[in-house]
């Protein structure tokens, strides 16, 4: 973390940043985030991301006492102070101390600059395994901080050699528990379209690709996909090539996948060259 961050409506040290223990952001798993990234000092597609936590906080009854510009000009002094050249960005807005340990009520926000660690270039060179598991997100729509079944499951992913988790029930796949996922088969891309969060960087992948098709998307599908990716804001576009066991297409990045590598690549870099 880095020396300062936004608490108690002042830019203050991080280390002087607090939470009251029953806040039901802790006792209950109540709040919401939201995480993006820095380049060239210059936080990338902000605009998309303040519009998402002002969404999601409407959404979950919390009151958030900042509008967008207030907030841009608070994240872009807080870049200032931190020199944060490259680097990640979290807003958090949690659920306060309720008089009956449960309801909403005037909650705390926090805004903390961190360092930021992409996956091994390795992974983009030759793609990751994901497992299958069966679970929905609660509230999918809004990026809430209860990461609770993913956390406990990572244990188990990582014995298993897999970058991370993709959800499916009753047959039909949704995402994975930070990212948005893209099948492709017979040079056409789909994506799916319920229990997802609506991703920044899933929206700009299909700005790339419009002829991409939001629909419900089955386990088979994905299996028999002859390319497959993730998307998400510290993942970028992440190529697939093993769900458990199976290996996906002929086990190495697709063409398409690397295309809208290099598109959404040359995307950011159009992005903080405007600003």
């Amino acid at each position: 973390m880095k020396p300062f961050c936004f608490a108690n409506d002042n830019i203050i040290s991080s280390e002087k940043a607090i939470l009251h223990p029953m806040d039901i952001g802790l006792i209950r798993g109540y709040g919401i985030f939201d995480f993006f990234r820095t380049a060239h000092h210059i936080p990338l597609f902000l605009s998309d991301y303040l519009d998402r936590f002002t969404r999601s906080a409407g959404k979950t009854h919390l009151t958030l006492d900042f509008n967008k510009e207030q907030l841009a000009q608070i994240i872009h002094e807080l870049i200032r102070r931190n020199d944060l050249e490259f680097g990640g960005i979290r807003m958090v807005l949690t659920g306060g101390v309720s008089e009956n340990h449960f309801s909403p009520t005037a909650g705390q926000f926090f805004i903390f600059c961190e360092a930021l660690d992409f996956p091994a270039p390795s992974k983009y060179e030759t793609g990751i395994k994901l497992l299958a598991v069966e679970h929905i997100r609660a509230i999918a729509d809004i990026k809430t901080t209860n990461y609770a079944f993913p956390v406990w499951h990572s244990a188990i992913w990582k014995k298993e050699g897999a970058e991370d988790v993709l959800y499916h029930l009753n047959g039909q796949v949704s995402e994975s528990s930070r990212s948005n996922i893209f099948v492709i088969k017979d040079r056409k891309i789909a994506t799916p379209d319920k229990h997802i969060l609506h991703g920044i960087t899933r929206k700009r992948v299909l700005e790339l690709a419009p002829q991409t098709e939001i629909r419900p998307i089955s386990l088979k599908e994905v299996l028999s996909a002859d390319e497959l990716f993730i998307t998400s804001t510290t993942k970028k576009v992440l190529p697939v090539t093993q769900i458990d066991g199976n290996t996906i297409g002929t086990g190495k990045p697709g063409p398409i996948t690397q295309k809208l590598m290099q598109d959404f690549a040359l995307m950011e870099k159009e992005n903080f060259q405007k600003v």
